[in-house]
């Protein structure tokens, strides 16, 4: 779709903190994070719900993939998903790292510098490569 913030990150034509591609999926940072490392996994072609991308087991294990780097990278406490999709009409799976301070069933937006941003995604990329 033309318009679709997801498939112009993805074409590139828009930035993003990205953390891992492959040829199927993308995983960026969220923009709106609500926890450090809140990491959005998207098919890379365009499907309006996750249950409608046709490679389904694939895309659950991109996520268990992220959640283990998460989980090297990061020291959460859990990990949890979203899948409602109501905001982007374009699948994608919310992998949000859940941490001691947090207690909320859904946390606050939170605000994390470009710097800190950038330093999280490098953390986690650099646990795929472990």
């Amino acid at each position: 779709m033309d318009n679709c913030i997801f498939c112009k990150i993805i074409k590139g034509e828009l930035p993003s903190y990205k953390v891992y591609e492959d040829e199927l999926f993308i995983s960026i940072l969220d923009i709106f994070p609500r926890t450090k490392g809140h990491t959005l996994v998207i098919p890379k072609k365009h499907h309006r719900w996750v249950y409608d991308v046709p490679e389904f087991k694939e895309y659950w294990d991109c996520v268990l993939r992220l959640t283990n780097s998460m989980n090297k990278s990061l020291s959460p406490d859990f990990v949890s998903y979203v899948t409602h999709g109501l905001e982007v009409p374009h699948a994608h799976i919310h992998v949000l790292p859940r941490y001691k301070d947090e207690t909320s069933f859904v946390p606050e937006i939170k605000k994390f510098t470009k710097e800190e941003m950038e330093e999280t995604a490098e953390k986690i990329r650099k646990a795929f490569k472990v």
